[in-house]
Parts: C-alpha cells; sequence; structure tokens
C-alpha cells in the first residue's frame, strides 16, 4: 500500500488532512497569543492593586516614622530607598513598553492576535550576535535592581527574602536544548523571535515581581518590628504608688501596671509580696492596698504571668517605699544659717515630712514679708526689731493639723571693708595709680555674694586738709590733694558710702583703707 499508487479520491482525502491539521494549528497560535494577552492584563490588574497596598504601608510607615523616630525612622529610610528603586524600574518598563507598541494603532492594543510578529522588539534588543544599547540598558535595569535590593537589606535579611529576589531577577544564561551546545544568553532566550504579545506579558511579569518583591519586603520588615513591639519579654511592671512616703499606721495604696498600659491584657496569675493577688487585676491594672509595714524602707514586688503561644511568660516588677514616723513639728532651717539679715533676700526652706507642699502654709507677723519662691522654698525679708517668728502649720494624711513657731535673730549688714584693687588695709601704691582706681567695698568672708557699690568717700592726705568726694574715684580737688603727697605718707580713705546693688541697700558701715605712697 505504501509503494502504490494513490487514487485522485485519496489524494484528495489526503490534502484535507493536511489542510484541517494546519487550520488547526493556526486557530490554536492564536489561541495561545490571546491567552498571553490575557495574563498581561490579569497582572496589570493586579499590579494596580499591590501599588495601593504599597502605598498605604509606605504612608503608614511614614507616619510611625514622624512619631517614634527612635524605632521606625531607620526602617522608614530603608523603605523609602527600596521605594525608589522599585518605581525606577516599573516606569522603566512602563516606558519600553509603550515603545513596542508605538507603532500599534489604539485599536490593535487589545487585538493580541494579530501580535504575532517580533520584529519590533528584535529590531530594538539584538544586533547581530550581540545586543543593541536599548537590550544592554535592559537586562542592566534588572541586574541593577536586584543588586542594590541585596545590598540595601543587608546579609542578616530574611534568607528567602533573599532567596526570592535572586530568583525572580536572576538573569544568568540558560542551558541550550542541544546537549553540548553553549548556553543561550537569558535575553536572548525569552525575547529573540517571539511574538510581540509574549515579550509585552514578560515585561509586565518583571513589573509583577517588582510589586511582589516590594510588599513581601516590607511585610518583612514590618513583620520583625510588630514582632519586637508585641513581645511579652519587651513589657516593664511599674509600681505607682499614691505617694512614696507613709506613716506607720496608714494603707499603703496605688497600683502596678505595664509599661505600655494594654488593658486588654489579662494575666493568669498575679503574685504581690508572696501572696496572690490575682483578684485585685481591673483593667490591666493590679490595684495595691496593702498595710504600710514598719518605719524605713518597704519592698513591693513580685510577677505578673501571661499567656503567649500557649506558654506562661511572668514579667517581674518591684520598687521601693519609705515609712516614717508621724512627726510633731515642721521641720525648718535657714539655707544660709541661723540668722537673717535686715534687708536681703534670705532663701527659708519650710517642709514637713510626709507631708505635701500643698498642705503646708507659713507666715510672719509685723513688717516682716515671706514670699513663696518653689516647692518648700521661701524668701524672707525681716522689718525692724531683733526677732523674727516663722509660724508654721501642716496637714497630715490623717487629717491632723500640726503647727510649729520657729524664731530667727535678726541681724543688720555687717561692716564692710573700703578696698583699693580688691586689697583693704594697708596698700602700698604710686600716686598716679591712685589717681585712677576705684575706692571698693566688700565683705569679706560673708555668708552672701554681695555686690557693693560706692557713692562717695573722703580722703585725707598728710598735711592737706579732708576733701570730700562724690563717686567711686578722686575727682580734681582730691588729685591736687594727693599731689602734694610724698613717698612714705599713708593717705587715707573713710567715711565710705557703700550701697549693696541690687536692693540698693546702704551698708551702715564701712571700714576704712589706707593707701601708703610708694613713690
Amino acid at each position: 500500500m505504501a509503494g502504490g499508487k494513490l487514487s485522485p479520491r485519496q489524494k484528495m482525502i489526503n490534502l484535507m488532512y493536511l489542510i484541517f491539521i494546519a487550520m488547526l494549528a493556526m486557530q490554536m497560535d492564536k489561541k495561545v497569543l490571546s491567552s498571553f494577552g490575557f495574563m498581561k492584563e490579569k497582572i496589570e490588574d493586579a499590579n494596580v492593586a499591590s501599588s495601593t497596598n504599597i502605598d498605604n504601608i509606605l504612608s503608614s510607615l511614614n507616619t510611625k516614622a514622624t512619631d517614634q523616630p527612635d524605632k521606625f525612622a531607620d526602617l522608614n529610610t530603608k523603605a523609602q530607598e527600596i521605594n525608589k528603586l522599585s518605581e525606577d524600574l516599573f516606569v522603566y518598563m512602563s516606558a519600553l513598553k509603550d515603545s513596542i507598541l508605538s507603532d500599534t494603532d489604539e485599536e490593535d492594543k487589545t487585538n493580541y492576535e494579530s501580535m504575532s510578529n517580533g520584529d519590533r522588539l528584535d529590531e530594538l534588543f539584538f544586533k547581530g550576535e550581540g545586543l543593541t544599547e536599548q537590550g544592554e540598558e535592559f537586562i542592566g535595569s534588572i541586574n541593577s535592581y536586584r543588586n542594590n535590593l541585596l545590598s540595601i537589606l543587608g546579609t542578616d535579611a530574611n534568607p528567602d527574602l533573599l532567596r526570592n529576589i535572586k530568583k525572580r531577577f536572576n538573569t544568568d544564561s540558560v542551558p541550550s536544548i542541544d546537549e553540548g551546545s553553549p548556553k543561550i544568553p537569558w535575553i536572548k532566550s525569552r525575547y529573540e523571535g517571539m511574538p510581540m504579545i509574549t515579550s509585552l506579558a514578560n515585561m509586565t511579569q518583571i513589573q509583577g515581581d517588582v510589586k511582589n518583591t516590594e510588599a513581601e519586603i516590607y511585610t518583612n520588615l514590618l513583620g520583625g518590628q510588630l514582632e519586637t513591639e508585641v513581645s511579652l519579654t519587651n513589657y516593664k511592671g511599674i509600681v505607682a504608688l499614691e505617694k512614696t512616703a507613709y506613716f506607720a499606721g496608714e494603707r499603703v495604696e496605688g497600683k502596678v501596671v505595664l509599661g505600655r498600659y494594654d488593658a486588654t491584657l489579662v494575666p493568669t496569675e498575679v503574685i504581690l509580696n508572696g501572696r496572690d493577688a490575682t483578684d485585685k487585676v481591673k483593667d490591666g491594672q493590679v490595684m495595691v492596698d496593702i498595710p504600710a509595714g514598719n518605719v524605713g524602707t518597704n519592698n513591693i514586688k513580685g510577677t505578673i504571668t501571661f499567656m503567649q503561644d500557649g506558654e506562661p511568660v511572668p514579667v517581674s516588677f518591684e520598687s521601693k517605699y519609705s515609712v516614717i514616723a508621724l512627726p510633731s513639728e515642721a521641720v525648718i532651717s535657714a539655707d544660709k544659717m541661723n540668722v537673717v539679715y535686715r534687708g536681703l533676700d534670705n532663701p527659708i526652706s519650710i517642709s514637713v515630712p510626709g507631708v505635701g507642699d500643698k498642705d503646708i502654709t507659713s507666715s510672719v507677723p509685723g513688717n516682716n514679708k515671706l514670699k513663696r519662691t518653689g516647692l518648700g522654698k521661701y524668701i524672707l525679708n525681716p522689718g525692724s526689731g531683733k526677732e523674727v517668728k516663722i509660724n508654721v502649720s501642716a496637714k497630715l494624711s490623717n487629717g491632723k493639723i500640726i503647727n510649729t513657731p520657729k524664731t530667727f535673730r535678726i541681724k543688720d549688714i555687717p561692716a564692710a571693708a573700703g578696698t583699693v584693687r580688691s586689697d583693704f588695709g594697708i596698700v602700698p601704691m604710686p600716686k598716679s595709680s591712685l589717681n585712677n582706681v576705684p575706692i571698693g567695698a566688700a565683705l569679706p568672708d560673708f555668708v552672701f555674694d554681695l555686690q557693693l557699690i560706692v557713692k562717695g568717700f573722703t580722703i585725707k592726705v598728710p598735711g592737706q586738709l579732708a576733701v570730700k568726694v562724690t563717686g567711686d574715684k578722686l575727682d580734681s580737688r582730691a588729685k591736687k590733694a594727693l599731689a602734694k603727697a610724698r613717698r612714705g605718707d599713708l593717705v587715707t580713705i573713710f567715711d565710705i558710702q557703700a550701697f549693696e546693688k541690687l536692693k540698693g541697700t546702704r551698708i551702715k558701715k564701712v571700714l576704712p583703707v589706707s593707701i601708703s605712697i610708694t613713690n
């Protein structure tokens, strides 16, 4: 039969079979081209959804970086770098696809069965056995994206994430179908001689890989941060008492809370000072109500146990408080010494152990003035007389009122000493120098650091009449008298009028200063 002649009828039947098979092949090619087009559309739709999700992640991360820079600033910076790389590659692929379709009519851009010709892309990418400039740029863009991502993430990143990035953006040459033949460059195996629609679909898939990779990186990075944030090992037990000092017989009141103040966390067990206090939990806080204990330092400590991943996680807490004996009077002390000075702002501290400043009141009688300047701090300006009595009233936590008077002696500012060049007593000096130096006054070893100014004095040169001077330097009359002084003469500055600079209080007595003329 095989070697025999075929009848005309048999030849016609064979020809019809061949035509039928060719028609089936042509129809199958068109369906394959359409499938690539529909796949491209699906990927593009997924890319739009991914872009929206990525934008939301970046916006949320940027807000967190603003609110908590210590925790999220570095993470946000890394995410912005990754987003910039991803956007650059995505936009590059979009521009490349537009370039390939530039000669295609608008209505034909969705007619995928007509996109069987790959000449446009071959001209764009390939030149002889090598690549065009656009072809080199295409493969370089993918390699650069992959390498930059790996550099930003570092070698300590999630191994699965690094493996996915290397696999998705791998451009290594692929083995040839013929055994023993050289490997085929990746870009030639994927794009050379391929229908236009398959190349467009491949480029769209690269865009999809970019979006999927970007979202995977953010999820991985944020997931690690979130795991750290919510881990119970980062919680800290805090003892918050109503006050830190208690009188003997009082009850210690307050609460133990977690550092995150999360009312939704319910502990399975609470141990407070060795006793079960699980029934004292309210809104995520352990309410404390125990006897104060003995006078001295006392501890509050224990554990709050939670369940995490089916395992108990204990969170410890510890604090100290002081118990003091019930006072019978206020404690009052002068900051400088047990004396107050007339004409000066005398700092006074007034406190009562165990009593808050708001429950303490103080007063002075007569023309004395007492002014509060801070917590337990006052300024006393004594008036006339030799003594001033400060009356202190304090309300204790048990409601009892105690009244305590305290008497201070009042003294005038002590005598100052006249000075020349900050020296006092007998100061050796040439006449020419004395002509120009100011006369001063000081209070050596006084408890207050006062600044004194001189507004007048009298100068006596041996053999000359005393001269009164206004101000702190010699005037023309005084200089004329000083000109007649001889070497070895003792010139005396007395009747010095000195005043305290800030309040203008006059110093009642200023000791004279003498100048021994040297030439």
